[in-house]
C-alpha cells in the first residue's frame, strides 16, 4: 500500500514585497515581443501584476479567462493588468491567439524566473512563478498583495475589489 507523501512547500529565494514596499522594477517582453517596463506606468496608471505557473494549464487558463472576460474590470483609464509567468514568449503567443488574451503576458524565462524572484513568488524547484497577485499604486508602491500555493485558485472578486477601490483614489 502506497502512502500519500505530502507536497514540500515551495522553495523560495526572497519575500515578498509587503504593502507600502515600493515594487521592484521590471522589464520583460510580452507575447508580441514588445518591451514592458512596469516603471513607464508610473505617475499615470495602477497596475495589477498575475504571476502564474504555466500557459496551457487549467486553473491559469481559467484565471486568465476570467480576466479576459472582465476585462473592463482590469484594465480602465487607471489601471492596466500585466500578467506573468516564467514560459517562453513564442508560447504565450501561441496561448494568447488561442484563447483571445489581448492583455500583455509577459515572458520571465531568461534570465529564468529574475522577476519572479524578486517578487519572492518563484519555485526555485519547480522553476515556476506561483500564483501571486500584487496591485501597484501609480506611485510604485504595493497596495496590495495576494499569494497562492499551487493548486490553489485566486479569489478574482477581492482582486477586482482592492482594483476598483484604487481605481477611486
Amino acid at each position: 500500500m502506497r502512502r500519500h507523501q505530502p507536497v514540500p512547500a515551495p522553495t523560495r529565494s526572497a519575500r515578498p514585497p509587503a504593502v507600502g514596499d515600493l515594487a521592484p522594477d521590471l522589464s520583460l517582453r510580452d507575447q508580441n515581443g514588445a518591451s514592458v517596463r512596469l516603471s513607464q506606468f508610473a505617475g499615470e496608471k495602477n497596475v495589477l501584476l498575475v504571476f502564474y505557473p504555466f500557459a496551457f494549464s487549467g486553473i491559469c487558463t481559467g484565471e486568465l479567462s476570467e480576466i479576459r472576460d472582465d476585462l473592463g474590470s482590469f484594465v480602465t483609464s487607471t489601471s492596466e493588468v500585466l500578467a506573468i509567468s516564467c514560459d517562453p514568449m513564442f508560447s504565450l503567443r501561441a496561448w494568447a491567439d488561442q484563447q483571445g488574451y489581448f492583455f500583455p503576458l509577459l515572458s520571465d524565462f531568461w534570465p529564468h524566473g529574475e522577476v519572479a524572484r524578486s517578487y519572492g513568488v518563484l519555485d526555485e524547484e519547480a522553476g515556476m512563478a506561483v500564483r501571486g497577485t500584487f496591485l501597484v499604486g501609480r506611485d510604485g508602491r504595493v497596495v496590495w498583495s495576494g499569494v497562492n500555493e499551487q493548486g490553489q485558485r485566486r479569489d478574482f472578486a477581492r482582486v477586482r475589489a482592492e482594483v476598483a477601490a484604487l481605481d477611486r483614489v
